[in-house]
């Protein structure tokens, strides 16, 4: 593993992600339906595993929503399982997209590409977890699948795409992204 991954400023980063991840949902928590529709906990995690590296993503999709339950009540008990899986796999994906096959090089089409991959990557991997292991036998189905990671959570799924890049690029711009080129 790369050491800068486990330097001192990404540990902190880290740990400003997963803060990120329990002041948003409180944010949107006055729009009726605001978590669903703008999904504010991937922000945080995506923008980790982006400009952080693969622990900074993983551990922040682990650990954030789990303390977010704990301290707000959000996400609910029966849907953190699926999404602490759904948002680890999104922080290691985009981690390891960003910092293996484009080495680094944060631009708009390497970023879109990593974020594209991760959310179907996370949505498949959250999906059969959820219909395998969380709702075994209790009539999970494709539908409910595509309804739930897809339908619902499109706009959140384009408010992602519209600023994570940005904020990546400027995160990068000031020097706090792992490796050296922008």
């Amino acid at each position: 593993m790369n050491k800068s991954l486990l330097s001192t400023r990404n540990l902190v980063m880290t740990a400003v992600s997963i803060a990120f991840c329990l002041i948003l949902p409180m944010l949107v928590r006055i729009i009726p339906n605001g978590g669903v529709m703008f999904s504010p906990m991937h922000i945080p995690v995506l923008i980790a595993g982006l400009t952080f590296g693969w622990p900074a993503g993983l551990i922040t999709g682990i650990i954030g929503p789990l303390l977010s339950s704990v301290v707000t009540s959000m996400p609910p008990t029966p849907v953190l399982p699926g999404m602490m899986v759904e948002l680890a796999v999104y922080g290691f994906v985009t981690g390891r997209m960003i910092n293996g096959p484009f080495r680094n090089k944060r631009n708009y089409r390497n970023l879109y590409i990593s974020l594209v991959v991760a959310m179907l990557v996370g949505r498949v991997v959250a999906g059969l977890v959820h219909g395998l292991l969380f709702s075994a036998g209790q009539g999970y189905s494709l539908k409910m699948w595509v309804t739930s990671y897809f339908i619902s959570s499109f706009p959140a799924i384009v408010l992602q795409l519209l600023i994570i890049p940005s904020i990546v690029i400027a995160l990068t711009r000031a020097g706090l992204a792992v490796g050296n080129e922008g």
